[in-house]
C-alpha cells in the first residue's frame, strides 16, 4: 500500500522544510509514542479497527478469527498458516516478515549506503564487536507497511544470543525520511545475533518507527526454528534488517536488479529469498 497524497504532503512538510523539522523533534520523541502505545492497547481504540480496514484495504480473511480487546490486538494479528507457507529447503534463506525488500552490499569499509545515507554497520548495532563479520557481506532490509502481517520470524534453524535493545527517535520509515536523515541509527532498535545451521551468523535487527509502541521480542537466548515466530511490533511501519556475511548468501537475481534502480519488491514471509553459496 502506498502513501496516501495526503500523508506524502505532510512527510515532506516535516522533513524537507526547516519549520517541519522543528516540529518533527517533538513527534520522533518516544514520550508520544508511549502516549499513542497506551491508548491503542486500551478498549476505546477498538472503534479504530473497521476504518483501519476500510482505508487500508486489509483482506481480514487471511488471518485467524479473533475478538480484538483492542486497537494493537488487530494490528499484530495473527496470519492463518496456511496462507504464509515456509519453504523447507535447508539451503534456501526465507523471509523473515512481510514487507518491501532492498538488497545492499556492505562495502570493505563496512558502509552501506541507503538513499545517500551512509550506514556504518558498527553503528547500526550499537558498536558491537561482532559487527566486523559482516564487512563485504550483504544487508537485507525489510520495509512493513501498516497493511502488512506485523509479526516477524527466524530464516533458519539455529541459535541465539540476547536480544539488546537500543534507544533513540522514532521517525517513518518511509523512503522521504530516509532522503533526510540517517533513520536506522537513529531509532529505537533491538538486535540480535544468530548463529543459523545453514547461512552462519547472521544479525537480526528490528527498528521501530513513529508511533511504534514497541519492538516485542519473545525469547531471550535459546534456540529456534525455521519459521518459529521472533516477535512483533506495535502500531507503525516498521522494518526489519538482516545482515549476512559474505559469501554466504547468493540472493535471488530479481531483488538485486530492483534494488540496483532504487527499487522495493514485495515479499512474503516464508518465500525463499537467496540460496546458500557453495563453499
Amino acid at each position: 500500500m502506498g502513501t496516501a497524497p495526503s500523508d506524502g504532503r505532510l512527510l515532506a512538510f516535516l522533513y524537507g522544510t526547516a519549520p517541519g523539522r522543528l516540529l518533527l523533534r517533538s513527534l520522533t520523541g518516544r514520550g508520544l509514542s508511549r502516549l499513542a502505545g497506551r491508548f491503542l492497547d486500551s478498549r476505546p481504540s477498538r472503534r479504530l479497527i473497521a476504518p483501519f480496514i476500510r482505508k487500508n484495504g486489509v483482506d481480514i480473511s487471511e488471518y485467524q478469527p479473533e475478538e480484538y480487546a483492542s486497537f494493537n490486538a488487530f494490528f499484530t494479528r495473527r496470519i492463518r498458516p496456511e496462507n504464509r507457507p515456509m519453504d523447507e529447503t535447508p539451503e534456501h534463506l526465507i523471509a523473515p516478515c512481510d514487507g518491501r525488500l532492498t538488497v545492499y552490499p556492505i562495502g570493505e569499509d563496512s558502509v552501506f549506503t541507503i538513499k545517500n545515507s551512509r550506514y556504518d554497520v558498527s553503528a547500526l548495532l550499537g558498536g558491537d564487536k561482532r559487527a566486523a563479520a559482516f564487512t563485504g557481506g550483504t544487508c537485507l532490509v525489510f520495509r512493513l507497511c501498516v497493511d502488512d502481517y506485523h509479526r516477524y520470524h527466524y530464516p533458519d534453524d539455529g541459535a541465539k544470543g540476547e536480544n539488546h535493545f537500543l534507544p533513540g527517535m522514532l521517525h517513518t520509515v518511509r523512503p522521504v525520511a530516509l532522503a533526510h536523515t540517517d533513520v536506522f541509527v537513529q531509532n529505537c532498535r533491538e538486535y540480535t545475533f544468530l548463529d543459523t545451521a545453514h547461512f552462519g551468523l547472521m544479525a537480526q535487527v528490528e527498528v521501530g518507527a513513529l508511533l511504534v509502541g514497541k519492538i516485542c521480542n519473545n525469547q531471550g537466548a535459546g534456540t529456534f526454528r525455521r519459521g518459529q515466530e521472533k516477535g512483533c511490533f506495535q502500531y507503525g511501519g516498521s522494518t526489519v534488517i538482516l545482515l549476512l556475511r559474505p559469501g554466504a548468501v547468493e540472493m535471488e537475481e530479481r531483488f538485486l536488479q530492483a534494488s540496483a534502480q532504487g527499487q522495493e519488491t514485495r515479499v512474503r514471509l516464508g518465500e525463499c529469498i537467496g540460496r546458500r553459496r557453495e563453499e
